[in-house]
């Protein structure tokens, strides 16, 4: 029976009983560990796999030049939790449908097609990881063009600890629908829900409005009042 890569790598590396082994090279992939080679970009040792899921991998880069990954070793086990990036189909066949919800396109163009976006860019829920528990208002149509920009201000916004700023997409009036300026979650963010700042802006901006010109008006009447 053939092993996987999982288990081809293991036989190689041998993990002590902490799940600490020694560096494997990759001049070590031949033979019957061939199938172990990065030339498909490594998909056995990414963070989303069953290796990844188990161990804390550990890459050298510093070997020699020209090669992205020179060694690897296992450095213990992993006791986080590794979110699952996996949508359940009903959700999915839901929003296939829909078009996108930052920009409005839908189209067979690469950039236009649409994805089924984790609207919580941190992807740090449980709940959501868990197919059985994950809902419909956890997601999301995006087209692939808005969902690319999204990944790179939710970047951004990891690594600095403040809310990117609406304002800076013309006729936005709001930087964020709800929080404050520095967090650390996704909620309340243009980029998490387009559709919900929409709505909560429009009724921000008609309550302001009606405020002032009902201030407006009970100034004039004042102002009426005491002049008579």
């Amino acid at each position: 029976m053939n092993k996987s890569k999982k288990e081809l790598f293991l036989e190689l590396a041998q993990p002590d009983e902490n799940g600490v082994s020694r560096w494997v090279s990759i001049r070590e992939f031949v033979g019957k560990y061939q199938g172990l080679q990065l030339g498909n970009g490594g998909s056995w040792c990414r963070d989303n796999s069953s290796l990844a899921k188990k161990f804390n991998l550990e890459f050298d880069k510093g070997q020699t030049l020209g090669n992205p990954i020179d060694r690897i070793r296992l450095n213990g086990y992993n006791t986080e939790c590794v979110f699952n990036q996996n949508i359940r189909q009903d959700i999915k066949n839901h929003y296939k449908q829909q078009c996108c919800a930052m920009c409005g396109a839908r189209g067979n163009s690469e950039n236009t097609q649409i994805e089924v976006d984790h609207k919580d860019g941190r992807k740090n829920d449980p709940r959501v990881s868990d197919l059985n528990t994950q809902t419909f208002d956890d997601f999301q149509a995006l087209c692939k063009a808005c969902n690319d920009k999204k990944r790179q201000i939710c970047k951004k916004c990891k690594e600095t600890g403040y809310r990117f700023d609406a304002t800076k997409i013309p006729g936005n009036y709001y930087s964020f629908y709800e929080g404050e300026a520095e967090y650390d979650g996704c909620v309340g963010c243009y980029q998490y829900d387009p559709i919900q700042y929409r709505k909560t802006c429009n009724d921000r901006i008609y309550n302001e409005g009606y405020q002032k010109g009902y201030d407006e008006r009970y100034q004039i009447g004042y102002h009426q009042k005491t002049t008579l």
